[in-house]
């Protein structure tokens, strides 16, 4: 979706998240013969659309609100990344999804619109616990703002880290936490990664290939220098791999302007020159959410595809085995690499409205 340079990219973890809201149905009391009920008062759709810097851990940072109707349930969408704000491409990607949810995009600390009212000058708070508690004042700012008891939280690779720690650490603010290719350790992660990956080049017999990943050694790697070698040769097998139709990646005419995309390519460097390091040991390299505890107070539904390469199923399913909570579901999206696909947007399109918008629809 954004023109990635080799060196400080990552594949992008996406997400996608859905969301906006539809009119309650009009309630009429029944009348007695002799005598009426007081009629309850009519809830008209009010559309909501917003878009704001908020004060969030001591510094301003992007939202936009968008949905149908204000009283339906709120949904706060977690982007992946680090640094990839998914703002420009929401409305084409969740276009209609305003009926049934409110949707919030948020450009996340270092991300962004944020990035771009703050510039680098935040690094030294860039962390996973900063970032998680930035997440967690921005849903009770939501929930004031709006006028709700909780939100739903839908988060997207990177964003995934998020909203473990925010769906851990304070399930009153939250009915139901979704996420889309979950990320657990790293460590595990890659090293499952060019496994998998070194698998296919032999398969393929491509040479080229198994020279450039057997030079560079399993990881961890010791240098950011090592990574794109090992990104341009993933991101092929993985394109070899995903069958599934993709989801739209039009640009917002807002987004589109050339100072715009510079902003955002540079918050992009910036995460991820800080989250990995040029040495590879920047914190997300020690990332374990397993060390959080697996107990969750709320239901969590995990949306994994099939065929992604840099959240390996396996590992994702490993995790959600261990979870507890009131409900949980998993669902293995066939054709589906690490970026979501149109069918895996429509399954999470889904199960909100089927399972999580029951929860909480507030009245």
């Amino acid at each position: 979706m954004t023109r990635l340079t080799d060196i400080t990219r990552r594949a992008r973890w996406l997400f996608m998240a859905c969301i906006a809201g539809v009119g309650l149905s009009l309630a009429y009391p029944a009348l007695s013969q002799t005598t009426a009920r007081q009629a309850l008062p009519v809830r008209t759709p009010e559309r909501v659309k917003e878009e704001m810097y908020v004060r969030i851990g001591s510094i301003d940072q992007w939202i936009t609100i968008k949905g149908d109707d204000r009283n339906n349930p709120v949904v706060l969408f977690l982007h992946g990344g680090p640094g990839d704000a998914w703002s420009p491409f929401a409305d084409a990607m969740f276009a209609g999804w305003e009926k049934d949810f409110t949707l919030v995009q948020w450009d996340q600390r270092g991300a962004g619109r944020t990035y771009g009212k703050t510039g680098p000058s935040i690094e030294p708070t860039l962390t996973v616990e900063r970032m998680a508690q930035d997440g967690i004042e921005l849903a009770e700012f939501l929930t004031k703002h709006l006028d709700k008891k909780k939100i739903v939280l839908v988060s997207g690779s990177w964003g995934s880290i998020l909203g473990i720690h925010m769906a851990h650490a304070r399930p009153d603010l939250f009915y139901a936490y979704l996420s889309d290719a979950q990320l657990v350790n790293m460590r595990d992660e890659e090293s499952a990664s060019y496994a998998r990956v070194l698998e296919l080049a032999r398969a393929a017999g491509d040479q080229p290939a198994i020279s450039a990943l057997t030079a560079i050694g399993p990881p961890p790697w010791d240098s950011l220098r090592k990574w794109p070698i090992f990104a341009n040769t993933k991101r092929a097998y993985q394109a070899r791999l995903v069958t599934a139709p993709p989801a739209s990646e039009k640009i917002s005419p807002e987004y589109a302007s050339p100072e715009e995309q510079k902003q955002y390519d540079a918050a992009e460097d910036f995460c991820a020159e800080h989250f990995f390091g040029l040495a590879m040991s920047g914190p997300l390299e020690v990332v374990d959410l397993r060390a959080l505890g697996t107990d969750f107070a709320i239901p969590i539904y995990i949306f994994q595809g099939e065929q992604d390469l840099t959240a390996p199923p396996k590992l994702a399913r490993a995790y959600f085995d261990s979870i507890k909570s009131p409900r949980k579901e998993f669902y293995l999206v066939p054709g589906t690499g690490h970026e979501p696909s149109a069918t895996e947007l429509d399954m999470i399109l889904k199960v909100l409205i089927d399972q999580v918008r029951p929860l909480a629809v507030e009245r």
